[in-house]
C-alpha cells in the first residue's frame, strides 16, 4: 500500500517535471523571439503567439495540480511553501512568455524596415534573461539557495544593458529625428527584456522563501507589474 507521504512526494515530483517543461518552453520562447527579431522572420514571430497559448494552458494545468495537492494532502508548512511558490513561479513564467509575444508583435510591425542600429546588446539581454529563467527553475527543483541568489544578482547586469541601450537610442533620436519611431520600438523591446529578468528574479526570491521561510526583495528594485 502506498503511504500518504510517498504519494505526496510522487505528486510533487510530477509538479517539478511540469515546471521544468514550462520553463523550457519559456526559454525557447525567449530564444525564438530574438532570432525572429534579428532575422526579421514574421513566421517565427507568429509561432511565438501560438507558443504563448501552450504556456497559458500549462499554467492553468499546474495551477489545478497545486490546488488539488493542497486540498487533498493538507501539506505541512515547508511543503505548503513549495506548492504556493510553484503558483507564484508559473505566474512569473507566464508573464515572461507574454513579453516574448509583445516583442514578437513589434517584430512583425518592423519586419519591412531597415534597422537603425545593429542588434548587439538586445540579444545579450535576451540571453541573460533566458539563463536566469533556467537557473531559477533549477534552483526551485534543487532547493539551491546559492543558485537562487545568483539569479537575483544577475539582474544588475541586465539593468546595466538596459540603461546602455536606452542611452544609445536617445542619442540616435537626438541626432536623427527619422529614427524616433523605430527607436521607441527598440526601447519597448529592451523594457520587455528587462521585465523578463525581473520575473526571473522574482522566482529566485520565492525559492529563497521556500528555504529560509522569509521573502525578501534581493535585487536593487522591488518587482511589480
Amino acid at each position: 500500500m502506498v503511504t500518504t507521504r510517498h504519494f505526496f512526494d510522487r505528486e510533487l515530483e510530477g509538479l517539478h517535471h511540469d515546471l521544468i517543461k514550462m520553463g523550457s518552453l519559456v526559454e525557447e520562447s525567449i530564444e525564438k523571439t530574438i532570432v525572429a527579431l534579428k532575422k526579421q522572420d514574421i513566421d517565427m514571430a507568429r509561432d511565438i503567439f501560438k507558443n504563448d497559448d501552450v504556456i497559458d494552458d500549462m499554467e492553468r494545468s499546474i495551477e489545478r495540480k497545486c490546488m488539488n495537492l493542497i486540498a487533498r494532502q493538507q501539506p505541512l508548512a515547508k511543503d505548503l511553501r513549495v506548492i504556493s511558490t510553484a503558483l507564484k513561479i508559473i505566474t512569473d513564467m507566464e508573464r515572461i512568455a507574454d513579453h516574448s509575444s509583445d516583442i514578437a508583435e513589434i517584430t512583425v510591425r518592423m519586419s519591412n524596415q531597415k534597422y537603425i542600429k545593429p542588434l548587439i546588446d538586445i540579444p545579450k539581454m535576451a540571453e541573460l534573461a533566458k539563463e536566469m529563467v533556467n537557473k531559477s527553475i533549477d534552483a526551485y527543483v534543487r532547493l539551491d539557495l546559492e543558485l537562487a541568489l545568483s539569479v537575483c544578482k544577475s539582474d544588475d547586469a541586465v539593468d546595466d544593458l538596459f540603461f546602455k541601450i536606452i542611452l544609445e537610442l536617445i542619442n540616435l533620436m537626438k541626432n536623427d529625428p527619422k529614427t524616433i519611431e523605430q527607436a521607441i520600438d527598440f526601447m519597448f523591446i529592451a523594457k520587455y527584456l528587462e521585465r523578463m529578468a525581473d520575473h526571473a528574479t522574482n522566482i529566485g526570491e520565492w525559492v529563497a522563501f521556500i528555504i529560509t521561510g522569509e521573502h525578501e526583495h534581493l535585487s536593487r528594485h522591488i518587482k511589480r507589474d
